[in-house]
Protein backbone atom coordinates (compact mmCIF):
# COMPACT_ATOMS: atom_id res chain seq x y z
CA UNK A 1 0.00 0.00 0.00
CA UNK A 2 1.23 3.54 -1.45
CA UNK A 3 1.29 6.03 1.52
CA UNK A 4 -0.04 9.53 0.92
CA UNK A 5 3.57 10.76 1.93
CA UNK A 6 4.53 8.40 -1.11
CA UNK A 7 2.43 9.67 -3.54
CA UNK A 8 3.73 13.34 -3.16
CA UNK A 9 7.03 11.49 -4.01
CA UNK A 10 6.32 9.87 -7.16
CA UNK A 11 5.06 12.59 -8.36
CA UNK A 12 7.98 14.94 -7.32
CA UNK A 13 9.98 12.73 -9.24
CA UNK A 14 8.27 13.17 -12.23
CA UNK A 15 6.40 9.78 -12.49
CA UNK A 16 2.92 9.10 -12.27
CA UNK A 17 1.44 5.91 -10.07
CA UNK A 18 0.32 4.19 -12.51
CA UNK A 19 4.22 3.99 -14.43
CA UNK A 20 5.53 3.02 -10.59
CA UNK A 21 2.74 -0.04 -10.61
CA UNK A 22 4.16 -0.94 -14.25
CA UNK A 23 7.33 -1.54 -12.95
CA UNK A 24 6.20 -3.75 -10.00
CA UNK A 25 4.32 -5.88 -12.03
CA UNK A 26 7.48 -6.41 -13.94
CA UNK A 27 8.81 -7.42 -10.89
CA UNK A 28 6.17 -9.90 -10.49
CA UNK A 29 5.76 -11.02 -13.95
CA UNK A 30 9.69 -11.30 -15.35
CA UNK A 31 10.64 -9.71 -18.50
CA UNK A 32 10.08 -12.05 -21.48
CA UNK A 33 13.62 -13.35 -23.13
CA UNK A 34 13.99 -12.52 -26.50
CA UNK A 35 13.51 -15.51 -29.09
CA UNK A 36 16.48 -15.29 -31.03
CA UNK A 37 16.36 -17.04 -34.73
CA UNK A 38 19.70 -17.21 -35.47
CA UNK A 39 23.32 -15.58 -34.38
CA UNK A 40 24.07 -12.72 -37.09
CA UNK A 41 27.28 -13.68 -38.57
CA UNK A 42 29.47 -12.57 -41.44
CA UNK A 43 27.75 -12.58 -44.98
CA UNK A 44 24.25 -13.17 -42.84
CA UNK A 45 23.41 -10.34 -40.93
CA UNK A 46 26.91 -8.77 -40.53
CA UNK A 47 28.64 -6.80 -43.47
CA UNK A 48 32.35 -7.04 -44.01
CA UNK A 49 33.43 -4.11 -45.69
CA UNK A 50 36.36 -4.63 -48.93
CA UNK A 51 39.04 -1.78 -49.23
CA UNK A 52 36.36 -0.50 -52.38
CA UNK A 53 33.16 -0.78 -50.38
CA UNK A 54 35.46 1.30 -47.13
CA UNK A 55 36.58 3.88 -49.47
CA UNK A 56 33.29 4.71 -51.45
CA UNK A 57 31.64 4.88 -48.27
CA UNK A 58 34.47 7.19 -46.72
CA UNK A 59 33.72 9.40 -49.90
CA UNK A 60 29.75 9.19 -48.95
CA UNK A 61 30.86 10.47 -45.61
CA UNK A 62 32.92 13.15 -46.19
CA UNK A 63 30.83 14.88 -48.78
CA UNK A 64 27.89 14.46 -47.22
CA UNK A 65 28.90 15.31 -43.74
CA UNK A 66 29.69 19.09 -44.20
CA UNK A 67 25.95 19.65 -44.85
CA UNK A 68 24.68 17.34 -41.64
CA UNK A 69 24.26 18.46 -37.88
CA UNK A 70 26.26 15.44 -36.17
CA UNK A 71 26.51 15.08 -32.68
CA UNK A 72 28.84 12.98 -31.36
CA UNK A 73 26.89 11.72 -27.34
CA UNK A 74 29.28 10.20 -24.74
CA UNK A 75 27.86 8.53 -22.05
CA UNK A 76 29.99 9.85 -19.51
CA UNK A 77 27.70 9.39 -15.69
CA UNK A 78 29.11 8.08 -12.89
CA UNK A 79 32.20 8.03 -10.60
CA UNK A 80 35.60 6.02 -11.65
CA UNK A 81 35.73 4.65 -8.14
CA UNK A 82 35.21 0.82 -9.62
CA UNK A 83 38.09 1.60 -11.70
CA UNK A 84 39.98 1.48 -8.49
CA UNK A 85 38.14 -1.67 -6.28
CA UNK A 86 41.61 -3.44 -5.88
CA UNK A 87 43.66 -0.61 -4.99
CA UNK A 88 40.78 0.01 -2.15
CA UNK A 89 40.54 -3.36 -1.14
CA UNK A 90 44.49 -2.65 -0.11
CA UNK A 91 44.27 0.21 1.21
CA UNK A 92 41.81 -0.83 3.45
CA UNK A 93 42.81 -4.30 4.45
CA UNK A 94 45.02 -5.04 7.55
CA UNK A 95 47.86 -6.03 5.58
CA UNK A 96 50.68 -3.27 4.43
CA UNK A 97 52.61 -6.37 2.37
CA UNK A 98 52.63 -5.15 -1.35
CA UNK A 99 52.69 -8.69 -2.31
CA UNK A 100 49.07 -9.69 -0.77
CA UNK A 101 47.80 -7.68 -3.70
CA UNK A 102 49.49 -8.48 -7.17
CA UNK A 103 47.04 -5.54 -9.04
CA UNK A 104 48.31 -2.83 -6.65
CA UNK A 105 52.07 -4.12 -6.75
CA UNK A 106 51.70 -3.76 -10.65
CA UNK A 107 50.24 0.25 -10.16
CA UNK A 108 52.97 0.87 -7.49
CA UNK A 109 55.88 -0.98 -9.82
CA UNK A 110 54.59 0.88 -12.92
CA UNK A 111 53.38 4.24 -11.64
CA UNK A 112 56.04 6.12 -14.09
CA UNK A 113 54.36 5.24 -16.96
CA UNK A 114 51.03 6.34 -15.70
CA UNK A 115 49.99 10.04 -16.98
CA UNK A 116 49.07 11.21 -13.68
CA UNK A 117 52.69 10.36 -12.29
CA UNK A 118 54.16 13.95 -11.90
CA UNK A 119 50.37 15.09 -9.79
CA UNK A 120 51.40 12.18 -7.56
CA UNK A 121 54.50 13.58 -6.95
CA UNK A 122 53.46 16.69 -6.51
CA UNK A 123 50.32 15.83 -4.05
CA UNK A 124 53.44 14.16 -1.95
CA UNK A 125 55.69 16.99 -1.84
CA UNK A 126 52.77 19.19 -0.56
CA UNK A 127 52.70 17.27 2.16
CA UNK A 128 56.51 17.35 3.41
CA UNK A 129 57.95 14.22 1.31
CA UNK A 130 58.00 13.00 -2.55
CA UNK A 131 57.27 9.82 -4.52
CA UNK A 132 60.66 8.43 -4.86
CA UNK A 133 60.83 8.60 -0.91
CA UNK A 134 57.13 6.94 -0.37
CA UNK A 135 58.15 4.07 -2.73
CA UNK A 136 62.07 3.91 -1.25
CA UNK A 137 60.24 3.56 2.40
CA UNK A 138 57.44 1.49 1.11
CA UNK A 139 54.87 3.56 2.44
CA UNK A 140 52.60 2.37 -0.27
CA UNK A 141 49.27 2.80 1.53
CA UNK A 142 50.59 6.64 2.04
CA UNK A 143 50.77 6.85 -2.19
CA UNK A 144 47.97 5.41 -2.96
CA UNK A 145 45.76 7.56 -0.07
CA UNK A 146 46.99 10.30 -1.95
CA UNK A 147 45.88 9.12 -5.39
CA UNK A 148 42.16 8.27 -4.16
CA UNK A 149 40.97 10.35 -0.99
CA UNK A 150 39.93 13.97 -1.40
CA UNK A 151 42.03 16.77 0.00
CA UNK A 152 44.81 14.92 -2.48
CA UNK A 153 44.69 14.31 -6.09
CA UNK A 154 40.93 12.34 -5.58
CA UNK A 155 40.64 10.22 -8.19
CA UNK A 156 38.50 8.01 -6.31
CA UNK A 157 35.83 10.31 -6.25
CA UNK A 158 36.48 11.60 -9.95
CA UNK A 159 34.42 10.70 -13.24
CA UNK A 160 36.27 8.74 -16.25
CA UNK A 161 36.41 11.68 -18.04
CA UNK A 162 38.69 13.58 -16.01
CA UNK A 163 41.16 11.36 -15.26
CA UNK A 164 44.57 11.79 -16.97
CA UNK A 165 44.53 8.77 -19.46
CA UNK A 166 47.19 9.45 -21.89
CA UNK A 167 50.80 11.20 -21.90
CA UNK A 168 52.18 13.56 -25.09
CA UNK A 169 54.78 15.69 -25.82
CA UNK A 170 52.85 18.68 -24.77
CA UNK A 171 51.23 17.23 -21.78
CA UNK A 172 48.59 14.46 -20.36
CA UNK A 173 44.85 14.34 -22.01
CA UNK A 174 41.69 13.32 -20.38
CA UNK A 175 39.11 11.01 -21.98
CA UNK A 176 37.46 14.16 -22.53
CA UNK A 177 40.36 15.90 -24.73
CA UNK A 178 40.44 12.41 -26.70
CA UNK A 179 36.68 13.09 -27.47
CA UNK A 180 37.09 16.52 -28.76
CA UNK A 181 40.36 15.26 -30.83
CA UNK A 182 37.93 12.29 -32.06
CA UNK A 183 34.92 14.94 -32.66
CA UNK A 184 37.42 16.92 -34.75
CA UNK A 185 38.59 13.81 -36.54
CA UNK A 186 35.32 12.80 -38.07
CA UNK A 187 32.30 14.77 -36.33
CA UNK A 188 33.31 18.24 -38.24
CA UNK A 189 29.48 19.04 -39.44
CA UNK A 190 27.16 22.04 -40.22
CA UNK A 191 28.79 25.26 -40.21
CA UNK A 192 32.31 23.58 -39.74
CA UNK A 193 30.83 22.42 -35.74
CA UNK A 194 31.73 19.82 -33.66
CA UNK A 195 28.88 18.85 -31.55
CA UNK A 196 29.61 17.11 -27.95
CA UNK A 197 27.03 16.14 -25.91
CA UNK A 198 28.14 14.55 -22.52
CA UNK A 199 25.95 12.98 -20.53
CA UNK A 200 27.11 13.27 -16.70
CA UNK A 201 25.99 13.26 -12.88
CA UNK A 202 24.91 16.51 -10.84
CA UNK A 203 27.64 16.10 -8.78
CA UNK A 204 30.06 16.17 -11.78
CA UNK A 205 28.53 18.29 -14.12
CA UNK A 206 30.50 22.35 -13.13
CA UNK A 207 33.84 20.15 -13.35
CA UNK A 208 32.82 18.93 -17.00
CA UNK A 209 32.00 22.30 -17.92
CA UNK A 210 35.08 24.18 -16.23
CA UNK A 211 37.08 21.47 -18.42
CA UNK A 212 35.59 22.06 -21.22
CA UNK A 213 35.77 25.69 -21.29
CA UNK A 214 39.93 25.41 -20.26
CA UNK A 215 40.98 22.72 -23.02
CA UNK A 216 37.77 24.31 -26.32
CA UNK A 217 39.94 27.43 -27.39
CA UNK A 218 43.03 25.11 -27.56
CA UNK A 219 41.10 22.75 -29.70
CA UNK A 220 39.47 25.11 -31.50
CA UNK A 221 43.24 26.83 -32.59
CA UNK A 222 44.75 23.56 -33.18
CA UNK A 223 41.66 21.69 -35.64
CA UNK A 224 40.30 25.43 -37.02
CA UNK A 225 36.96 24.18 -36.18
CA UNK A 226 34.04 25.59 -33.71
CA UNK A 227 33.01 22.88 -30.77
CA UNK A 228 29.72 23.41 -29.27
CA UNK A 229 29.51 21.74 -26.02
CA UNK A 230 26.32 20.36 -24.04
CA UNK A 231 25.87 18.46 -20.65
CA UNK A 232 22.84 16.65 -19.41
CA UNK A 233 21.88 14.29 -16.59
CA UNK A 234 20.09 11.22 -16.35
CA UNK A 235 16.41 12.00 -15.80
CA UNK A 236 14.89 11.50 -12.21
CA UNK A 237 11.61 10.52 -14.16
CA UNK A 238 13.88 7.65 -15.52
CA UNK A 239 14.53 5.99 -12.40
CA UNK A 240 12.92 2.64 -11.34
CA UNK A 241 10.98 1.76 -8.04
CA UNK A 242 13.60 -1.07 -5.89
CA UNK A 243 10.97 -3.58 -4.12
CA UNK A 244 11.73 -6.04 -1.62
CA UNK A 245 12.38 -9.88 -2.07
CA UNK A 246 8.11 -10.07 -2.30
CA UNK A 247 7.76 -7.32 -4.71
CA UNK A 248 6.24 -4.86 -2.14
CA UNK A 249 7.96 -1.40 -2.22
CA UNK A 250 11.71 -1.08 -0.87
CA UNK A 251 10.72 1.70 1.84
CA UNK A 252 13.92 3.83 3.52
CA UNK A 253 13.93 4.51 7.59
CA UNK A 254 12.45 7.93 6.44
CA UNK A 255 9.43 6.47 4.69
CA UNK A 256 10.39 7.43 0.88
CA UNK A 257 10.33 4.53 -1.39
CA UNK A 258 13.80 3.70 -3.06
CA UNK A 259 14.29 4.59 -6.35
CA UNK A 260 17.40 3.94 -8.66
CA UNK A 261 18.80 4.73 -11.58
CA UNK A 262 17.78 2.77 -14.44
CA UNK A 263 20.75 2.17 -16.10
CA UNK A 264 22.23 3.72 -19.70
CA UNK A 265 18.47 2.44 -21.49
CA UNK A 266 17.33 6.07 -19.28
CA UNK A 267 19.81 8.56 -21.74
CA UNK A 268 16.82 7.40 -24.58
CA UNK A 269 15.50 10.40 -23.09
CA UNK A 270 18.30 12.37 -23.74
CA UNK A 271 19.00 11.24 -26.84
CA UNK A 272 15.48 12.23 -27.95
CA UNK A 273 16.01 15.71 -26.45
CA UNK A 274 19.38 15.76 -29.10
CA UNK A 275 18.69 18.04 -32.44
CA UNK A 276 20.69 16.38 -34.98
CA UNK A 277 20.62 14.52 -38.15
CA UNK A 278 23.00 11.77 -36.92
CA UNK A 279 24.52 11.00 -34.02
CA UNK A 280 27.95 9.20 -33.26
CA UNK A 281 27.67 7.18 -29.73
CA UNK A 282 30.70 5.84 -28.14
CA UNK A 283 31.68 5.48 -24.61
CA UNK A 284 33.48 8.04 -22.54
CA UNK A 285 36.47 5.33 -21.71
CA UNK A 286 36.55 3.92 -25.03
CA UNK A 287 39.53 6.18 -26.11
CA UNK A 288 43.06 5.83 -27.98
CA UNK A 289 46.15 8.14 -28.27
CA UNK A 290 46.93 9.78 -31.25
CA UNK A 291 49.34 7.43 -32.48
CA UNK A 292 46.54 4.69 -33.43
CA UNK A 293 43.64 6.83 -33.87
CA UNK A 294 43.11 6.58 -37.82
CA UNK A 295 41.82 3.42 -37.59
CA UNK A 296 38.94 4.37 -35.34
CA UNK A 297 38.39 7.79 -36.91
CA UNK A 298 38.01 5.55 -40.70
CA UNK A 299 35.62 2.96 -39.54
CA UNK A 300 33.69 6.36 -37.83
CA UNK A 301 33.74 7.66 -41.53
CA UNK A 302 32.21 4.85 -43.01
CA UNK A 303 29.51 3.43 -40.59
CA UNK A 304 28.60 7.17 -41.24
CA UNK A 305 28.77 7.12 -45.05
CA UNK A 306 26.99 3.55 -44.66
CA UNK A 307 23.47 5.73 -42.80
CA UNK A 308 24.09 8.34 -44.99
CA UNK A 309 23.20 5.89 -48.67
CA UNK A 310 20.79 4.04 -46.56
CA UNK A 311 18.88 6.72 -45.59
CA UNK A 312 18.78 8.36 -49.02
CA UNK A 313 17.77 5.02 -50.34
CA UNK A 314 15.19 4.41 -47.55
CA UNK A 315 13.82 8.50 -48.07
CA UNK A 316 13.65 8.08 -51.96
CA UNK A 317 11.57 4.54 -51.35
CA UNK A 318 9.12 6.36 -48.70
CA UNK A 319 8.93 9.32 -50.83
CA UNK A 320 7.56 7.01 -53.95
CA UNK A 321 5.22 5.30 -51.46
CA UNK A 322 4.04 8.27 -50.75
CA UNK A 323 3.13 9.70 -54.06
CA UNK A 324 1.43 5.97 -55.04
CA UNK A 325 1.53 2.39 -54.28
CA UNK A 326 2.21 0.58 -57.19
CA UNK A 327 3.98 -2.57 -58.00
CA UNK A 328 7.10 -0.35 -58.86
CA UNK A 329 7.39 1.32 -55.48
CA UNK A 330 6.81 -1.20 -53.71
CA UNK A 331 9.81 -3.28 -55.81
CA UNK A 332 11.69 -0.65 -54.83
CA UNK A 333 10.64 -0.73 -51.31
CA UNK A 334 11.08 -4.30 -51.15
CA UNK A 335 14.82 -3.93 -52.42
CA UNK A 336 15.60 -1.37 -49.62
CA UNK A 337 14.48 -3.30 -46.91
CA UNK A 338 15.67 -6.65 -48.06
CA UNK A 339 19.06 -5.69 -49.68
CA UNK A 340 20.12 -2.00 -48.14
CA UNK A 341 18.48 -2.85 -44.69
CA UNK A 342 19.20 -6.89 -44.81
CA UNK A 343 15.79 -7.47 -43.33
CA UNK A 344 13.85 -10.45 -43.84
CA UNK A 345 9.67 -9.74 -44.39
CA UNK A 346 7.32 -12.16 -42.84
CA UNK A 347 6.46 -15.80 -44.96
CA UNK A 348 3.07 -14.84 -45.66
CA UNK A 349 4.43 -11.46 -47.22
CA UNK A 350 4.06 -13.10 -50.86
CA UNK A 351 0.11 -13.19 -50.57
CA UNK A 352 -0.85 -9.72 -50.13
CA UNK A 353 -1.99 -7.53 -52.31
CA UNK A 354 0.27 -4.26 -53.77
CA UNK A 355 -1.21 -2.13 -51.31
CA UNK A 356 -0.78 -4.47 -48.37
CA UNK A 357 2.81 -4.90 -49.05
CA UNK A 358 2.76 -1.00 -49.51
CA UNK A 359 1.32 -0.20 -46.05
CA UNK A 360 3.77 -2.48 -44.42
CA UNK A 361 7.11 -1.93 -46.26
CA UNK A 362 5.66 2.11 -45.77
CA UNK A 363 5.74 1.23 -41.63
CA UNK A 364 8.98 -1.01 -41.47
CA UNK A 365 10.95 1.77 -43.65
CA UNK A 366 9.40 4.95 -41.72
CA UNK A 367 12.08 4.46 -38.89
CA UNK A 368 15.15 5.41 -37.07
CA UNK A 369 18.10 3.73 -39.07
CA UNK A 370 21.51 2.88 -36.68
CA UNK A 371 24.30 1.64 -38.18
CA UNK A 372 26.50 -0.45 -35.57
CA UNK A 373 30.27 -1.20 -35.58
CA UNK A 374 30.71 -5.05 -34.45
CA UNK A 375 33.75 -6.39 -33.36
CA UNK A 376 35.14 -10.22 -33.12
CA UNK A 377 33.95 -11.73 -29.87
CA UNK A 378 37.10 -12.07 -27.45
CA UNK A 379 34.89 -12.70 -24.45
CA UNK A 380 34.72 -9.05 -23.07
CA UNK A 381 30.88 -8.04 -22.00
CA UNK A 382 28.89 -6.74 -24.32
CA UNK A 383 25.42 -7.09 -26.62
CA UNK A 384 25.52 -9.50 -29.32
CA UNK A 385 24.45 -9.44 -32.51
CA UNK A 386 21.16 -11.56 -33.45
CA UNK A 387 18.38 -11.97 -36.06
CA UNK A 388 15.24 -12.07 -33.73
CA UNK A 389 11.87 -13.26 -34.75
CA UNK A 390 9.21 -10.45 -34.26
CA UNK A 391 5.45 -10.86 -33.63
CA UNK A 392 4.39 -10.80 -37.18
CA UNK A 393 6.67 -13.58 -38.53
CA UNK A 394 9.48 -10.95 -39.64
CA UNK A 395 12.87 -11.24 -38.65
CA UNK A 396 14.88 -8.23 -37.42
CA UNK A 397 18.51 -7.94 -35.90
CA UNK A 398 18.90 -6.77 -32.94
CA UNK A 399 21.11 -6.64 -30.06
CA UNK A 400 20.99 -8.67 -27.00
CA UNK A 401 22.69 -8.72 -23.81
CA UNK A 402 23.09 -12.22 -22.18
CA UNK A 403 20.11 -11.45 -19.49
CA UNK A 404 17.74 -11.09 -21.93
CA UNK A 405 17.96 -14.47 -23.61
CA UNK A 406 16.66 -18.27 -21.98
CA UNK A 407 20.50 -20.05 -21.53
CA UNK A 408 18.58 -22.72 -19.99
CA UNK A 409 16.54 -23.28 -23.55
CA UNK A 410 19.35 -26.20 -24.95
CA UNK A 411 18.54 -24.56 -28.54
CA UNK A 412 19.12 -20.72 -27.31
CA UNK A 413 22.01 -21.45 -25.78
CA UNK A 414 23.50 -22.98 -28.78
CA UNK A 415 22.59 -20.09 -30.90
CA UNK A 416 24.09 -18.14 -28.29
CA UNK A 417 27.26 -19.57 -28.51
CA UNK A 418 27.47 -19.62 -32.31
CA UNK A 419 27.32 -15.84 -31.97
CA UNK A 420 30.88 -14.38 -32.89
CA UNK A 421 30.89 -10.68 -32.89
CA UNK A 422 29.96 -8.18 -30.07
CA UNK A 423 28.82 -4.41 -29.97
CA UNK A 424 31.12 -2.66 -27.53
CA UNK A 425 29.01 1.01 -28.14
CA UNK A 426 29.71 1.89 -31.43
CA UNK A 427 26.69 3.58 -33.05
CA UNK A 428 26.12 6.22 -35.65
CA UNK A 429 22.22 6.74 -35.29
CA UNK A 430 19.63 8.63 -37.99
CA UNK A 431 17.16 10.56 -35.77
CA UNK A 432 15.00 12.29 -38.39
CA UNK A 433 12.37 10.93 -40.87
CA UNK A 434 12.04 11.18 -44.61
CA UNK A 435 10.31 14.60 -44.21
CA UNK A 436 13.23 16.31 -42.26
CA UNK A 437 11.06 15.80 -38.65
CA UNK A 438 12.83 14.35 -35.52
CA UNK A 439 11.48 10.79 -34.94
CA UNK A 440 9.73 10.27 -31.00
CA UNK A 441 12.42 7.97 -30.20
CA UNK A 442 10.38 6.89 -27.25
CA UNK A 443 7.89 4.99 -29.79
CA UNK A 444 10.69 2.25 -31.04
CA UNK A 445 11.34 0.78 -28.09
CA UNK A 446 10.63 -2.10 -26.44
CA UNK A 447 9.08 -1.57 -22.59
CA UNK A 448 9.10 -5.27 -22.18
CA UNK A 449 12.74 -5.46 -22.59
CA UNK A 450 14.56 -4.78 -19.39
CA UNK A 451 16.83 -6.39 -16.65
CA UNK A 452 16.02 -7.77 -12.87
CA UNK A 453 18.73 -7.27 -10.29
CA UNK A 454 19.57 -8.11 -6.98
CA UNK A 455 21.03 -5.68 -4.96
CA UNK A 456 21.02 -4.23 -0.96
CA UNK A 457 21.22 -1.09 0.79
CA UNK A 458 21.44 -0.67 4.66
CA UNK A 459 21.98 -4.53 4.89
CA UNK A 460 19.03 -5.08 3.44
CA UNK A 461 18.41 -7.29 0.09
CA UNK A 462 16.12 -5.71 -2.27
CA UNK A 463 15.23 -6.10 -6.41
CA UNK A 464 16.16 -3.25 -8.20
CA UNK A 465 15.12 -2.89 -11.89
CA UNK A 466 16.89 -1.40 -15.02
CA UNK A 467 15.25 0.05 -18.30
CA UNK A 468 15.54 -1.50 -21.88
CA UNK A 469 19.25 -1.20 -22.49
CA UNK A 470 20.12 2.19 -25.12
CA UNK A 471 21.65 -0.06 -27.87
CA UNK A 472 19.24 -3.35 -27.14
CA UNK A 473 15.71 -2.92 -26.37
CA UNK A 474 15.36 0.84 -26.44
CA UNK A 475 16.33 0.62 -29.79
CA UNK A 476 14.67 -2.65 -30.99
CA UNK A 477 12.17 -0.78 -33.26
CA UNK A 478 14.83 0.67 -35.34
CA UNK A 479 16.46 -0.20 -38.78
CA UNK A 480 19.42 -1.74 -38.02
CA UNK A 481 22.93 -2.82 -39.95
CA UNK A 482 25.19 -4.17 -38.37
CA UNK A 483 28.99 -3.83 -39.89
CA UNK A 484 32.15 -5.69 -38.69
CA UNK A 485 35.04 -3.00 -37.26
CA UNK A 486 38.62 -3.94 -36.46
CA UNK A 487 39.49 -4.65 -32.87
CA UNK A 488 41.75 -2.07 -32.24
CA UNK A 489 38.96 0.46 -32.13
CA UNK A 490 37.97 -0.78 -28.81
CA UNK A 491 39.80 -0.32 -26.44
CA UNK A 492 37.88 0.48 -23.10
CA UNK A 493 39.62 1.43 -19.76
CA UNK A 494 38.03 -0.77 -16.91
CA UNK A 495 40.51 -0.46 -14.55
CA UNK A 496 43.38 1.83 -13.72
CA UNK A 497 45.49 -0.64 -14.57
CA UNK A 498 44.41 -1.14 -18.30
CA UNK A 499 46.21 2.31 -19.19
CA UNK A 500 49.22 0.01 -18.67
CA UNK A 501 48.13 -1.51 -21.63
CA UNK A 502 50.42 -1.00 -24.95
CA UNK A 503 47.76 0.81 -26.75
CA UNK A 504 47.11 3.13 -24.03
CA UNK A 505 50.68 4.13 -23.72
Amino acid sequence: MITEQQKQQVLLQGMSLEKVEEQIQNFKNGFPYLNIHAAAIIGDGIKQLSEEKLADYLSIYEEVAPQKRIVKFVPASGAASRMFKDLYAFLESDDDDIESSAFSRQFIEQLSSFPFYHDLDESLRNSGTDLQTALNNKEYKLILKHFLEAGHMGYGGLPKGLLKFHSYEEGSRTPTEEHFVEGADYGVGLDNTVRLHFTVSPEHQEKFEAHAAAIRPTFEQKFGVRFEVAFSQQKKSTDTIAVNMDNTPFVEDNGDILFRPAGHGALLENLNEIDADIVFIKNIDNVVPDRIKSTTTTYKKAIGGILFDVQRKAFDALQALENDVNEHAVSRAENVFEQELGAKVPPHYASWSTKEKGAYLFEKLNRPIRVCGMVENTGEPGGGPFWVMEADGSLSLQIAETAQLDLEDAEQHQLFESSTHFNPTDLVCGLKDYQGNKFDLLQFRDPKTGFITQKSKSGKPLKAQELPGLWNGSMSGWNSIFVEVPLITFNPVKTINDLLREVHQ
